[in-house]
């Protein structure tokens, strides 16, 4: 469906008959936006303070309404990866706009695009046109990107998945490396006179495997400019991945998968989420499609921090297209039956294909977790991790009026189905299911 346009008219809209997704709980409340501003209106010192009225008001007929959607784990969608550039390098600005508009009509308001392990020249290409996009606040441009994700490809040649092996390399000279690969541009914040930053880096997050060469030590480095460090890929033992969140690693990238398994005598990195109180312990990505993990694994981990729980699609270029064997890189395919992708010739899981409203619709129904939790792990808690609590992830006044309009659908045998009915950017209303 094609994205709305805003006339211009309706600066204050008022959302009434509707619950409010606040914390873990449902909350019965009217919600004023601000398509000007772009921002969740302080409604009671507006009306009382400034005798100004809503230009328009939407009864919701009883309709959930939740922040918008952030997917911190996304390789592609509708066709287009981004860790493939095209033969004409220009376009990649121009197809990434569409996919943007196009990811907008799943609930995703905003993400961190991911770039699996790759050549410098892939990521001189693409990290330009995937850096934080907030500065521009413009509705119509979709879902916007809060910063990239490097993926690799500092990570353990051991728990590559499908990751190129040729593409990896360890950090033997720490830091210096990543600004080879990466680019140093990419890496460092724009700061005030006094030194605070006032711009993040295009590189919001990384994943690599701390046990490989220098890479623990150089986990202050990264940590220091703003970035997130998420222990992934990785062989790390328990005590490694212990000494990495000592050093400042805050996430773990898709928990279970591309990492040493869970033992009895050495939990590995899933020991952290049990870690000693003076330690912090991570936030995690879950991926719930119901092939990367199996439902109990889920439920084992939601159970241990539910507070550091995020789900994530980890999903590829192949959402939305049908089944079929498609070219991946170096001649290599990727097979997709359903929302199941694999390497062809191999067992391989090769990323997802999968909405993030699918994966919370299948949390739902595994946890025996409230709409509200479910709702928390792709909203308030994927802003906490990326310290933008304040601005994404939630209904409070003066955040970002990114908003999604949820009718939840029960049927027969008591299965649960949240479907997306609406989604407004800044305050402007970008998909309605109706239109």
């Amino acid at each position: 469906m094609p994205i709305a346009i805003p006339t211009g008219k309706e600066k204050i809209t008022k959302f009434t008959n509707c619950k409010l997704v606040k914390g873990n709980e449902l909350v019965e409340q009217d919600l004023w936006v601000s398509s000007e501003t772009g921002k969740i209106v302080r409604s009671q010192e507006v009306f009382y303070g400034e005798q100004v009225t809503p230009d328009i008001t939407i009864n919701l007929g009883g309709r959930i309404i939740s922040p918008g959607l952030i997917d911190v784990q996304l390789n592609g969608a509708f066709g287009f990866n981004f860790s493939q550039i095209p033969d004409d390098p220009l376009t990649y600005g121009k197809v990434l706009r569409q996919v943007n508009k196009s990811l907008i009509q799943t609930g995703v308001t905003s993400y961190l695009p991911t770039l699996t392990s790759e050549t410098p020249y892939v990521y001189k290409h693409a990290l330009p046109h995937l850096g934080p996009s907030g500065y521009h606040r413009i509705a119509s441009d979709g879902a916007e990107s809060l910063g990239a994700h490097c993926e690799g490809p500092f990570i353990s040649p051991t728990k590559n998945g499908i990751h190129k092996i040729e593409n990896l390399i360890p950090a033997a000279h720490g830091f210096s490396d990543l600004e080879s690969m990466y680019g140093s541009q990419y890496l460092e914040p724009t700061l005030s006179p006094s030194g605070s930053i006032i711009k993040p880096p295009t590189i919001k997050k990384i994943t690599a495997a701390p046990e490989i060469a220098s890479m623990m030590s150089t986990i202050p480095e990264i940590t220091s400019r703003g970035i997130i460090y998420s222990i992934g890929h990785t062989e790390a033992t328990y005590e490694e991945a212990s000494q990495a969140v000592a050093s400042g690693a805050t996430m773990i990238t898709h928990l279970f998968n591309a990492m040493r398994p869970l033992h009895h005598r050495n939990p590995g990195v899933f020991g952290v989420l049990g870690i000693a109180e003076s330690l912090p312990r991570p936030y995690f990505g879950i991926i719930s499609d119901g092939i990367h993990l199996h439902p109990t694994s889920i439920k084992i981990a939601f159970n241990a921090h539910p507070d550091g729980f995020i789900l994530v699609t980890d999903a590829m270029h192949l959402v939305g297209l049908p089944d079929g064997v498609y070219e991946w890189t170096n001649g290599e395919k990727i097979v997709k039956m359903g929302a199941r992708l694999v390497l062809e010739g191999t067992e391989k899981i090769a990323g997802s294909s999968i909405t993030l409203i699918e994966c919370v619709t299948n949390f739902l129904n595994w946890s025996g977790a409230s709409i509200p939790q479910a709702l928390k792990a792709v909203t308030q808690t994927p802003a906490r991790m990326l310290g933008m609590e304040r601005v994404k992830g939630s209904l409070e006044a003066d955040a970002d009026a990114d908003l999604v309009v949820i009718e939840e659908e029960v049927d027969g045998s008591g299965k649960k189905n949240l479907r997306v009915d609406q989604v407004w950017k800044f305050g402007t209303k970008v998909w309605d299911r109706e239109t």
